[in-house]
């Protein structure tokens, strides 16, 4: 029954008709109701997909009092997102019927501030995600008591009592150190990232507390400006300027670990005969580097989607009890790190 695209619009008595249903019941299934039962469901779904039927989104916000719509928010360049998280942000929102729309503003300008949350009151969009990596009262007043909307967080600390989701920095740092003592390495140093992120610190921080629970202290830490490969050349440079031997590098993410990799080189050491590196979140063309990555794996696939659903769960229920799901990173071994033991 599909219809050409020049035909009349396909409308819900259609879909109606096609399934042998009421048109109420297919109104309940395009506004997810819970009042119908799972085989109507997703017989309603099928003939929906095959007819080609497309809601009026007008008509359904009215009925629903909802937009529908879902507003990730930056906080300035500073504020990297993952192009994977975004991929798996946007699948997951269409899954549940949503679409996204993202705003970055600059960080502590009052009157950005001020619109900004005009713009959440106004009913516009139905829930925010707020990416704030980095400390910013903007941020802080957003997030404060009570929030304008259903509001999650995403790259917040853990132990946050606001709604949330992360992935543990902690034990990733962890993680990427003592892959390096069980090779047998004893002479580690690393590049950090940019210490006023979170993330960062908070991998520095787990660095540290692994070696010193192994008796031992880093050879150096250079911190890197920013994220990226000319960052963590220059910043592998400054390492290896210092004069001290080392063994293993942590190095806070795999893009800075490809420009230092490359300043490795240039001095003469190659990786891993001379040193081991790990990096960190499992970029998608770390497995690809010369040579492949060993890395401490985010999953940015579940952090997408987990976002999305407890977003979603706060939407439908703004009761919902606000608490922060934490993931678990994975280290991920290749040919970047030895043993020497």
């Amino acid at each position: 029954m599909n219809r050409d695209n020049n035909s009349q619009k396909i409308t819900m008595h259609d879909v109606a008709k096609l399934c042998g249903v009421s048109y109420q019941t297919v109104s309940r299934v395009i506004n997810d109701s819970p009042d119908v039962a799972i085989k109507t469901r997703r017989l309603v779904l099928k003939a929906i997909k095959s007819l080609g039927y497309h809601p009026n989104q007008l008509a359904r916000s009215l009925k629903t009092r909802r937009s529908f719509i879902i507003e990730v928010i930056t906080f300035g360049v500073e504020t990297y997102i993952p192009r994977e998280l975004i991929i798996t942000m946007g699948r997951a929102a269409i899954q549940q019927g949503y679409s996204l729309i993202f705003t970055d503003i600059p960080r502590d300008d009052t009157q950005e501030e001020n619109r900004l949350l005009s713009h959440l009151n106004s009913g516009l969009v139905d829930g925010a995600i707020i990416t704030a990596p980095v400390k910013s009262q903007l941020f802080d007043n957003l997030c404060a008591e009570p929030p304008p909307l259903p509001i999650i967080q995403i790259r917040n600390p853990r132990g946050s009592t606001a709604a949330s989701v992360s992935i543990d920095q902690y034990h990733g740092g962890q993680l990427a150190v003592q892959h390096l003592l069980k090779l047998g390495h004893r002479q580690i140093a690393e590049i950090s990232g940019p210490l006023d992120y979170h993330e960062a610190h908070t991998r520095h921080t787990a660095c540290l507390e692994a070696l010193q629970t192994a008796g031992l202290a880093p050879v150096e830490v250079v911190e890197a400006t920013e994220w990226m490969p000319q960052e963590g050349y220059q910043a592998a440079q400054a390492l290896l300027a210092g004069g001290k031997a080392f063994s293993g590098l942590v190095i806070a993410n795999d893009y800075l670990a490809l420009g230092a990799i490359m300043a490795l080189r240039e001095h003469g050491l190659e990786v891993p005969r001379d040193v081991s590196v790990v990096g960190f979140d499992d970029a998608p063309d770390s497995a690809y580097y010369c040579p492949p990555l060993t890395t401490i794996k985010q999953d940015y696939d579940a952090l997408g989607n987990q976002t999305i659903h407890y977003l979603v769960e706060l939407i439908k229920n703004q009761d919902t009890p606000a608490h922060q799901r934490v993931l678990m990173p994975q280290l991920i071994v290749r040919q970047s790190t030895r043993s020497i033991a």
